[in-house]
């Protein structure tokens, strides 16, 4: 049976059985035959994925995780024993290193002419580059000692990314609400963004992607969290459009190929409330319309509006962000979540 026929068998099979059942946070119950997804984006779940011993590999969150050139899943979580584990594709560990920080919270990759690195921001904070094998590169200095914040402003940093050109931006996401930008030489270029309601401001500019997928376009995508959206700039912090995911409080924008991914980490469960223990996986395609929600609800759009999403099924407690693979698999990494180890969702 070939893989995609094998892929349509699974599907038919698992969807058929689930046509009889009705989804809620009470009565559903995960087993070998769940499928969960929609349209052509479909998967089932592996929770038992990478769990580990944790007296050997404690994990606090399982924050943020990226792969390498050589498809190892590297995981940052905040417990200092080791805040870097790294995985193969089949959750056997690897590899575990640790920069003894409290708050470790964003990882990002960058390719500089063929060698890899990790930027590790952590909510202390420091923002660091490291090689895979742990060893400091560099260190941005806090924008409160290099007197780029004025007196009483917070930073807590929460994501990086790098731009093409070797320009890295840097999100204030739990401070003052901002995008810092810096040449490739950590000089500050300039910030952009703060605390508001305003297209251009954030609430909680948690996450940050380049976004290359149209060819000769290349911008920035921002989560504003509590706005309950992506926001998109140019590379020099213009405000271009908001990509409104009405109910669902994202965390990292995630590209892999055509689409955009994101954990989403609460959702507006009830009275549109963000409620604890309500989070699912979001999946938007090259024209910004979502296709999926794993583990939320079915994307509905009248009269071209996305309507209310929400967790539908009680897989996931809050979805603080996702990796893709090269078979386009999924490897969720949970904040808040009894200090379990990530969840690996399969394309079916």
């Amino acid at each position: 049976m070939t893989s995609i026929n094998r892929r349509d068998f699974i599907k038919q099979t698992a969807l058929s059985g689930l046509a009889m059942s009705t989804f809620s946070l009470t009565s559903f119950n995960l087993n070998k035959d769940t499928i969960i997804g929609h349209g052509d984006f479909t998967y089932s779940v592996d929770l038992n994925w990478g769990s580990l011993d944790p007296s050997k590999f404690p994990v606090n969150n399982c924050h943020e995780m990226v792969m390498d050139k050589k498809g190892r899943l590297i995981m940052v979580t905040d417990e200092p024993k080791n805040n870097i584990l790294i995985y193969n594709q089949s959750g056997k560990i690897l590899d575990s290193w640790t920069l003894n920080l409290n708050a470790a919270h964003g990882l990002s990759l960058v390719d500089e002419g063929g060698e890899e690195f990790l930027w590790v921001v952590d909510n202390g904070g420091r923002v660091i580059k490291t090689n895979l094998n742990g060893k400091t590169i560099t260190e941005i200095p806090s924008p409160l000692s290099q007197g780029i914040y004025g007196e009483g402003m917070r930073y807590t940093p929460t994501e990086t990314a790098a731009a093409p050109n070797g320009d890295l931006y840097i999100t204030d996401g739990y401070g003052s609400q901002f995008v810092l930008q810096y040449d490739a030489n950590g000089k500050f270029i300039r910030m952009f963004g703060g605390n508001g309601h305003e297209d251009h401001q954030f609430k909680t500019v948690h996450g940050i992607a380049v976004d290359q997928r149209k060819a000769g376009d290349t911008t920035l995508l921002c989560t504003s969290r509590g706005h309950n959206s992506f926001k998109r700039f140019t590379l020099d912090g213009q405000y271009l459009e908001t990509i409104f995911l009405p109910g669902a409080f994202v965390c990292r924008p995630v590209i892999h190929g055509k689409n955009l991914y994101a954990g989403v980490c609460w959702s507006r469960k009830k009275y549109l409330e963000q409620m604890d223990n309500s989070g699912f996986v979001t999946i938007l395609d090259e024209n910004n319309k979502v296709v999926s929600n794993p583990g939320g609800t079915i994307p509905k759009y009248i009269d071209g509006e996305l309507q209310l999403m929400v967790q539908q099924e009680s897989i996931f407690k809050h979805c603080h962000d996702v990796c893709i693979d090269q078979d386009e698999n999924i490897y969720v990494c949970q904040w808040n979540a009894n200090k379990t180890y990530p969840i690996k969702l399969i394309r079916v």
